[in-house]
């Protein structure tokens, strides 16, 4: 009979798992880490040309993963998704640098301020992955833009050539795009790059067979692209969502701890039981209970973290408590600040509760949830700067908070001004005309449309009397106060 961890090999474990899984965007996927949630086999779908997702909810990992063909292969051996099998994967857009297969950040800004259209640039870098012949005689993608412009006839046989021979072989080719935040400094430039990419998908979704693009978006990017390019709604209907549940939260929890190296993660699948080897051994696959049963899970957690936020059920159960202040408005919990909170909850214990009698101490967790917090403001500030204007106003207040008192506070910090300032940052193609894009919020004079354009991104929330309230990922590090809440980070 297999031995029990200790508290302390329960620390070990957590120590050697999580850091693995702290960075999607600079950690590559393995065999190992790769964890198929059921909720996510919609965005692996070959025509599921949209995938939109926020910071953090795993674009950058399925696009890392799709890249590879042994982890497409697991991934369409665990969704039952036979035509992964039977793609030719190419990169149309990414964070790393490939400037033989797409432009860089450097040169997109050029290729903008030049005024190569958005459709023709992207027509290009199709037509490069495909092998257009000519195009691999243009260095420069600003001549394999042009040619594009110029050679109508000869781009659209060299797409209708490797339509059929894709059709003739079974196969279809996927281009991906990920990491469009980087595409331009400018929001409203990026919008219209981003337009570009989905008008090309729609034509290849509507024109060919056998070529698919697959975007992975943040929503508020797609919303913008939409401004530029109406006809890319017409994609939504086989748009597909990054989302987590609870379950799937705590199913990659103990999928890292099963896929640690060493012998307490042997230990560990051989305590709770079930679990599959794959890939000659280096890959384990947790059982369905433990990777979607909140029940069996809760009991997993509670012999790691104890049951309660406290000495009693009063102060919370650790297994919904940890989740549930991660949560943004929409009801949504990034596993990347999943896997943050219970990282610092380990450093925190290990430092000031050793001797406690489970691996992670409640009050470790709440500072992990404060440390999640931090981290989540900082994206979105990075992300959409006039939220932090927005929310800033609201520091030292608590919540839940009455819908006038805030317009009141916006208009006392003269908030209107801090987002016209802020978008005067950025020059429209044509002032005063038509195709002007505002950066930032929709209606930036409208308090009630702001209000509501946050609750959207998930940043506020109305309650059921109401008032407006602020998630605990937002609240805590944006220095909002909720009674009987988790505390504001300290100064």
């Amino acid at each position: 009979m297999t031995t029990p961890l200790s508290v302390q090999e329960y620390r070990d474990l957590l120590a050697v798992a999580l850091p693995e899984a702290m960075d999607g965007d600079t950690v590559e996927p393995s065999v190992q880490t790769l964890f198929t949630p059921d909720s996510h086999r919609a965005a692996l779908y070959v025509d599921s040309t949209v995938v939109r997702g926020g910071r953090g909810v795993g674009k950058t990992f399925w696009y890392r993963s799709l890249l590879d063909e042994s982890l497409r292969e697991v991934a369409a051996q665990e969704y039952g998704i036979e035509r992964l099998r039977r793609v030719q994967v190419f990169r149309g857009y990414g964070a790393s640098v490939e400037p033989d297969l797409y432009p860089g950040t450097g040169n997109l800004r050029q290729l903008v301020e030049e005024g190569i259209p958005p459709y023709d640039l992207w027509y290009a870098v199709l037509l490069t992955a495909l092998g257009q012949p000519e195009l691999r005689e243009l260095p420069e993608w600003r001549d394999k833009a042009i040619w594009v412009r110029n050679n109508p006839g000869a781009a659209e046989r060299t797409v209708q050539a490797a339509d059929r021979e894709a059709q003739a072989r079974g196969v279809t080719h996927l281009i991906l795009f990920d990491a469009l935040e980087h595409l331009h400094r400018d929001r409203a430039q990026a919008d219209r790059l981003v337009g570009g990419i989905l008008e090309l998908a729609l034509a290849m979704r509507l024109g060919t067979r056998a070529i698919r693009f697959k975007v992975f978006i943040r929503p508020d990017m797609y919303d913008g692209a939409l401004l530029h390019f109406p006809d890319a709604s017409k994609l939504s209907s086989n748009a597909a969502a990054l989302t987590w549940s609870r379950a799937n939260l705590y199913g990659l929890l103990f999928h890292t701890l099963g896929n640690a190296e060493g012998e307490l993660a042997e230990r560990f699948r051989t305590l709770t039981g079930g679990w599959q080897s794959e890939a000659d051994g280096r890959r384990h696959v947790p059982p369905a209970l433990l990777s979607g049963d909140e029940q069996y899970q809760t009991n997993h957690f509670t012999q790691i973290a104890g049951p309660y936020m406290g000495s009693n059920f009063r102060k919370g159960h650790t297994y919904t408590w940890l989740p549930n202040h991660l949560m943004d408005g929409v009801e949504q919990v990034s596993p990347r600040s999943f896997l943050s909170a219970l990282q610092k909850a380990l450093s925190e214990t290990r430092g000031q509760y050793a001797g406690y009698e489970f691996a992670l101490h409640h009050e470790g967790i709440r500072r992990g949830v404060q440390k999640a917090s931090e981290t989540r403001v900082v994206e979105v500030s990075e992300d959409m700067p006039w939220v932090q204007l927005a929310i800033e106003p609201l520091a030292g207040h608590q919540v839940p908070i009455e819908q006038d008192k805030v317009e009141a506070l916006w208009d006392e910090s003269r908030l209107v001004d801090a987002l016209r300032k802020e978008a005067q940052r950025y020059e429209p193609v044509t002032p005063g005309g038509e195709d002007e894009v505002r950066t930032g919020p929709r209606y930036p004079e409208d308090p009630v449309q702001l209000i509501e354009e946050l609750i959207e991104l998930g940043v506020m929330r109305r309650r059921a009397d109401r008032r407006i309230d602020l998630p605990d990922v937002y609240r805590i590090a944006f220095g909002v106060g909720r009674k009987g809440g988790v505390p504001r980070v300290a100064n």
